[in-house]
């Protein structure tokens, strides 16, 4: 098959990606970029193209480009389900989790015909829904933006896409909500329940690149420890709430002149600290 090579690539650094120690934001941040490059790639090569066949046309747009443009559309929902996730205790993030799938499995009942069609495997329909000039204005809003090209799409391909990204979301979806029944939640008797003594009296910005650095160095548990774990200890031994520490994140990665300028600030305050203690 033509595409198999451009799959395999793909799927490849989907793969390496997802073996990162990247907190899951960043790492649906990173996905999203990785996606739309392979998306513009593949629509490259799509644009203009006179297919051999109808049925060649027809696999492309069922089967070839879902698996592609379905993982923008997981990192997309990944991302927005849990930069809102709340960092209360478990039955809250159980709750908000258990909601979202909800939303996810209501989509399939929204589009239960096409669903079922897709599902059983189903070909009658297919010079319809995955043979390009056939509009279908019920499309997911999730295809908008690469539905400018009408070369690059069909009626249903980007449905398909969906129902293989939230398919893949429901499953992430469970897996936390199973880890979160399993954990079991620290009792009043814990040390991390003990009230710190300690504040935090300079700014939320300085403490969370103060947090992300000590995460990217990997001195904490060998950098297995994600970000939301760090930022809840933080947040509890100096008393203070880091409110949306990723998009904070994102400020700092921002600035126009040094992006590290707590730690260029630590630096310089440790040098005074030793030039003057040699005096």
């Amino acid at each position: 098959m033509q595409y198999q090579k451009l799959l395999t690539e793909f799927e490849a650094q989907l793969d390496l990606l997802e073996r990162g120690k990247e907190d899951i934001l960043l790492k649906a941040e990173m996905g999203i970029v990785l996606v739309e490059k392979w998306i513009k790639k593949l629509q490259r090569r799509i644009v203009k193209k006179t297919f051999a066949t109808q049925d060649d046309e027809i696999y492309f747009f069922k089967h070839i480009k879902p698996q592609i443009f379905s993982k923008l559309i997981y990192f997309v929902k990944l991302f927005n389900i849990e930069s809102k996730r709340p960092r209360s205790n478990h039955s809250t993030q159980i709750k908000y989790l258990k909601n979202h799938i909800e939303k996810l499995q209501t989509f399939f009942n929204d589009n239960l015909e096409f669903y079922n069609y897709y599902r059983r495997g189903a070909m009658s329909l297919d010079e319809h829904y995955f043979v390009r000039g056939n509009r279908d204005l019920r499309l997911p809003l999730e295809s908008v933006h690469f539905l400018t090209d009408e070369q690059f799409s069909t009626c249903q391909d980007a449905t398909v896409s969906t129902i293989m990204a939230y398919d893949m979301l429901i499953v992430y979806l469970k897996r936390e909500v199973d880890e979160l029944d399993n954990t079991i939640e620290p009792s009043e008797n814990m040390p991390m329940q003990k009230p710190s003594k300690l504040f935090w009296t300079g700014s939320k910005t300085d403490l969370i690149e103060l947090l992300y650095a000590l995460h990217a160095s990997s001195s904490i548990n060998s950098g297995t420890a994600d970000i939301k774990e760090l930022a809840s200890h933080f947040e509890h031994f100096y008393n203070i709430d880091l409110g949306n520490y990723y998009h904070t994140f994102i400020e700092i990665r921002s600035r126009k002149t040094s992006r590290t300028k707590f730690l260029d600030r630590l630096i310089e305050m440790l040098n005074l600290r030793m030039e003057s203690l040699e005096e």
